[in-house]
């Protein structure tokens, strides 16, 4: 599983949406790409969302993220994500 961030901005409309069940409708959509919610935050800022989300790869995270704007109104934008160790691992085999 890949780990992904992804950074949600609310338009006017997704604000006034903004409900419990909502969010477990978001939660839900990303098991259907057999992914998994790590983490939520609300963030002061830039973005004012963040999910931390674990995927099968970056085909069902395009899925995701298109799929979580359809349903919530809100703009997201997804990033892959690797620990640093990972990271050290990856360059040091140059």
């Amino acid at each position: 599983m890949a780990t992904f961030l992804m950074f949600g901005e609310y338009s006017v409309e997704s604000l006034k949406r903004i409900s419990g069940k909502r969010t477990k409708d978001a939660v839900n959509l990303v098991k259907k790409f057999g992914g998994e919610v790590k983490g939520m935050y609300a963030l002061l800022g830039e973005k004012d969302l963040v999910f931390i989300v674990t995927l099968p790869g970056v085909k069902e995270a395009i899925k995701a993220s298109v799929g979580l704007s359809r349903l919530t109104g809100i703009s997201f934008t997804t990033s892959p994500a690797v620990t640093v160790d990972e990271f050290d691992e990856i360059l040091a085999g140059r």
